[in-house]
């Protein structure tokens, strides 16, 4: 296999926060830049050489990015099949597009886990409101999904009552939803893995994440775990990466049941939000990680450069009263600003994050927090 080397460009479908700060490791590593997006002012856009405005589904546009490029990754793994395949016949794409196929679908992924092992909870792929009606009959209290698209809590429906099945399907819109069984968790949490196209991997030590309204919240690693649930949770996510053929990164999201057993959430080809706390605090960020897989790179060393850290979400609502008060939350030690350069900020959108480390995680989430806070006094 040949390595890509700096100087070489890499072209990324999708121009989002996590291709601007991928293009930001790939400057810095000596690489050029093409990005691929829908939007023109993407967040990506000023550090490409070349920007191509298209769908995620135009098929000429997704060869034209590959075309000028040495190798292509994602972002954003909602791309259809048919532009995946293109990008795919002029220049490697790495993760590949059976992975993204796979992941995409919400169903076809749960159904890829069960078949290959991997613990999960109770689910039901339903097809009509009579299906959801039935599923939540037999599963109990269910959150029901939207089989494509639906993150950040959006596309969801927590069911309780059978009897508000129908409704739930019915407002989610989509022909096909997956109804998954409330679980009682202890926590949530989630591991990075870096796999090279040789199946070398190297994995982050699981982060401990806390969602509110379904949409990340904070993160921080250590996440507390004990010795046993870390070995698992990084067993399960090196094994999906394998099983799965993944090239580049994958972020597998778990959760760790009252019980004590764990169980396969969901799983996304690509940076993750919980990973941005890596840019600060690991020896290689998850971004230069990613990049260093999908070239053929020796990866990097995934150890903690401080004892902890952690990472708080700023979503658009902070400019509600206007702007946010930098300088009060960069007056907490340890803090650091990172925002996307998105131009308009919109209840629930993510427009940039913080991260503070420490000497432990209870201190690192807490300057985090208290920095997120002071941004609205």
């Amino acid at each position: 296999m040949s390595v890509i080397l700096p100087g070489a460009t890499i072209g990324f479908l999708g121009g989002g926060q996590l291709g601007r700060m991928a293009a930001m490791a790939a400057r810095t590593m000596g690489y050029d830049v093409h990005v691929l997006d829908p939007e023109h002012h993407c967040p990506a856009r000023p550090l490409a050489s070349q920007v191509i405005t298209a769908p995620w589904g135009d098929v000429d546009a997704a060869a034209k990015l590959a075309e000028g490029a040495d190798v292509v990754t994602i972002e954003i793994e909602q791309i259809p099949l048919p532009a995946l395949e293109a990008a795919e016949r002029r220049a490697p794409l790495r993760p590949g597009p059976q992975v993204l196929w796979t992941v995409q679908d919400r169903a076809r992924q749960k159904e890829w886990l069960r078949d290959h092992g991997f613990p999960l909870g109770p689910f039901a792929v339903v097809r009509s409101a009579d299906e959801t009606t039935a599923a939540v009959r037999a599963l109990g209290s269910c959150i029901v999904k939207s089989t494509h698209g639906g993150y950040d809590g959006r596309g969801q429906a927590r069911v309780s009552d059978p009897s508000d099945a129908a409704a739930a399907f019915l407002g989610i819109g989509a022909p096909v939803c997956v109804a998954e069984r409330f679980l009682s968790l202890a926590a949530e949490l989630s591991v990075m893995v870096a796999r090279t196209p040789e199946g070398a991997m190297r994995a982050y030590p699981p982060a401990r994440n806390h969602h509110t309204n379904g949409v990340l919240t904070w993160s921080v690693i250590p996440g507390g775990f004990d010795d046993a649930v870390v070995r698992q949770a990084t067993e399960i996510a090196c094994g999906i990466a394998e099983q799965l053929g993944v090239v580049g990164l994958i972020a597998v999201e778990l959760f760790l049941l009252e019980d004590g057993s764990l169980c396969v959430n969901e799983l996304a080809p690509r940076p993750h939000n919980s990973g941005h706390l890596t840019v600060d605090a690991a020896v290689t960020c998850q971004f230069e990680q990613q990049l260093r897989a999908i070239c053929g790179l020796p990866l990097g060393d995934t150890a903690w450069q401080r004892p902890a850290a952690a990472m708080a979400n700023l979503l658009g609502d902070l400019w509600a009263a206007g702007e946010p008060r930098w300088g009060r939350a960069l007056a907490v030690p340890g803090v650091k600003l990172h925002l996307y350069g998105k131009l308009t900020p919109r209840p629930g959108r993510k427009m940039g994050h913080l991260t503070a480390c420490a000497d432990d995680p209870a201190t690192a989430r807490a300057r985090v927090l208290a920095a997120r806070a002071a941004l609205a006094q």
